[in-house]
């Protein structure tokens, strides 16, 4: 009969918080079954089982925080014979051994209810979470280990404020069009736990930061051209650069000289963070939601590098092998639908950023030239920015600047 260790696979140098465990002593479970869920700032990631067999032994509590390598649990390998009474048998509550259980019990409630008069057990992130959300933390009874406040507890408050206002919208939507919905056929499709992340911070987003968005365009005539002539002409025909490699290099450039567009707003509203690290966020399309993985070191690569860590983080994610490293400490975010389509979107700031580029589809457009039209390719985009910090002339220095180096490359060798 074999014992197998689980242990949080490579996340890379962060601790994590165990937010939810999904198995229990006894469970059955199967090959690449989820175990536990972890969250870090800006992601939740389930931890998979490597093995088919039954829970040995379960290592760890909701709200421990865990890194790479940590012992997590022990799963029996399943065999023919093997049964859930023996495992009962084997793995006795210690409270069923003890002969003073009734006393034990009383003077560990007692100690913890004079214990939780003076503190809120809880994460910085819970705390921040509840901040945003005008939510008080002392008159929620948390569900972790000493009554420990957890994520689940504050976004299932968040979610029932959410499904009330919804319910509200749709008992007003039936009254103005006499609508029955349960009349409808329908399909539900289940959210994944990203996802919901990702909407929360969406909505959070949204309504904490007044957004302003500016639309523009460049000329990237001259860009596309030397990259295609290079790229043909590149040994390993592989590892081809891609326009966002020139977009992030241009950022990179511009918000040295736009600082304000690389900086966050303190909690109170106090003061401006003016960042000394510039690292940009790449949003990218996965199955599960969005995902954000960061550049950095930006200074010291060139636009070749950027291409070809652009092109692994986008296979990454979509194979769900992002490290936690990798999404952490972002400054600055580009979201792109250019393969897809549209003319213009209003991309949505990701906090604690304070601006995000949004890149759609180039389109040949007939320029004058003072003499004639000539077809251009012409690259539009939207910055939208938080106008606490972010005032529109600002704005639009920053982007002619962008245009600049963007429709010359040579500014890029400057």
């Amino acid at each position: 009969m074999d014992i197998t260790e689980i242990k949080i696979p490579d996340i890379g140098s962060e601790s994590v918080e165990v937010t939810e465990i999904l198995v229990n002593v006894g469970d059955r479970i199967k090959k690449e079954d989820s175990l536990l869920v972890v969250e870090g700032q800006k992601t939740s990631m389930e931890i998979p089982s490597p093995v088919s067999g039954i829970i040995n032994k379960i290592n760890v509590n909701i709200g421990d925080m865990v890194k790479t390598s940590t012992l997590v649990m022990f799963i029996e390998v399943e065999c023919v014979n093997n049964n859930k009474k023996q495992l009962k048998e084997k793995y006795i509550d210690f409270f069923e051994m003890s002969k003073n259980k009734d006393t034990f019990l009383k003077k560990k409630k007692d100690t913890l209810n004079i214990f939780e008069k003076k503190n809120i057990y809880t994460s910085p992130i819970v705390r921040r979470l509840a901040r945003i959300n005008d939510i008080d933390l002392s008159k929620i009874k948390g569900t972790g280990p000493k009554n420990r406040i957890l994520k689940s507890d504050l976004l299932k408050i968040i979610l029932e404020r959410e499904k009330g206002l919804i319910a509200s919208q749709v008992d007003q939507t039936k009254k103005i069009n006499n609508f029955n919905f349960s009349n409808l056929d329908f399909n539900k499709i289940k959210i994944s736990k990203i996802q919901k992340n990702i909407n929360i911070n969406l909505l959070n987003s949204w309504k904490n930061i007044p957004h302003v968005t500016q639309f523009d365009e460049v000329d990237v005539t001259e860009l596309e051209d030397f990259r295609k002539k290079y790229n043909l002409k590149s040994i390993n025909k592989e590892k081809k650069i891609t326009i966002l490699s020139f977009i992030v290099k241009t950022l990179f450039i511009s918000l040295k000289e736009f600082p304000l567009l690389n900086s966050s707003l303190s909690e109170d509203g106090d003061y401006i963070f003016l960042k000394k690290k510039i690292n940009i966020g790449i949003a990218v399309d996965t199955d599960n939601g969005l995902v954000v993985p960061v550049l950095k070191n930006l200074k010291n690569k060139n636009i070749v590098e950027i291409s070809e860590e652009i092109v692994n983080f986008s296979k990454n994610s979509k194979l769900g092998k992002l490290l936690f490293s990798d999404l952490q400490d972002g400054t600055f975010t580009v979201t792109s639908l250019g393969s897809i389509g549209g003319t213009a979107f209003t991309p949505i700031i990701n906090p604690p950023e304070v601006g995000i580029l949004g890149l759609s589809r180039c389109i040949i457009k007939p320029i004058w030239n003072h003499d004639k039209f000539i077809p251009r390719v012409i690259l539009p985009f939207s910055l939208s920015y938080d106008h606490q910090i972010i005032n529109g002339a600002y704005a639009c220095r920053f982007t002619n600047f962008f245009k600049k180096n963007i429709n010359d490359i040579r500014f890029l060798l400057m």
